[in-house]
């Protein structure tokens, strides 16, 4: 699904000669961390309302050019890339351009995670299973393989962490056979990062570490 349809236009974009005082007044009426401006009719990036809080009101823009922002997102973008740029600037609203960088509107963060709630890795029923395994040596296919090998289907699986060389993966997977998976996943070389009620495997280890725990008391 493209931003096309949830493009927003009822914030103006600033120009590059507006006053600082100005611009304060706006950010007190308003609850975005980011502003777009433009110069001549061309996006030159965003301004925070945290620098704009420490600059003189009786300047402009234009004094100030350096702290501009310039992230964006394209209109014809996936509304997935838009969580992306809202996660590494910090934003709770983004610019939409055109191949020549006019603006177009905003996308607004709230409605982008509301489209995330509603994929089926949030909205189906299913199992979290997370899941780590050294960077190098791990692959979606065989991730896919594993589970799909189990009677059961991914709904959704992504990169969660990164760490020392290790990647922590995340998986949805369909209501279904979960200790055979985890099982599974074992003999592959996977570590097993949630807890489940369905893994034998840890109750065995409880189980034999009571029978030893009996066996040294006597």
């Amino acid at each position: 699904m493209s931003l096309k349809e949830h493009i927003l236009n009822d914030v103006e974009i600033l120009s590059i000669s507006e006053k600082i005082g100005d611009i304060q007044e706006l950010f007190n009426q308003l609850t975005y961390t980011h502003m777009p401006v433009e110069d001549e009719g061309v996006y030159v990036g965003c301004i925070s309302e945290n620098d704009v809080r420490c600059f003189e009101n009786e300047k402009t823009l234009e004094d100030y050019k350096y702290s501009l922002e310039g992230f964006f997102v394209r209109e014809g973008n996936y509304w997935l890339d838009s969580l992306e740029a809202f996660a590494q600037n910090n934003s709770n609203i983004l610019p939409v351009l055109d191949t020549e960088n006019h603006y177009l509107g905003y996308v607004e963060l709230n409605e982008m995670i509301s489209l995330f709630k509603e994929t089926p890795f949030l909205h189906e029923a299913g199992n979290i299973l997370v899941i780590e395994k050294a960077f190098k040596d791990y692959t979606f296919g065989e991730v896919s393989q594993i589970v799909e090998s189990n009677n059961a289907h991914l709904l959704g699986a992504f990169v969660s962490k990164m760490e020392n060389d290790m990647a922590e993966i995340t998986l949805k997977i369909t209501p279904s056979g979960m200790n055979e998976i985890i099982q599974a996943f074992r003999r592959y070389g996977y570590i097993i990062i949630s807890e489940h009620q369905e893994d034998t495997f840890n109750k065995n280890l409880k189980d034999r570490s009571k029978y030893l725990d009996k066996y040294l008391n006597i």
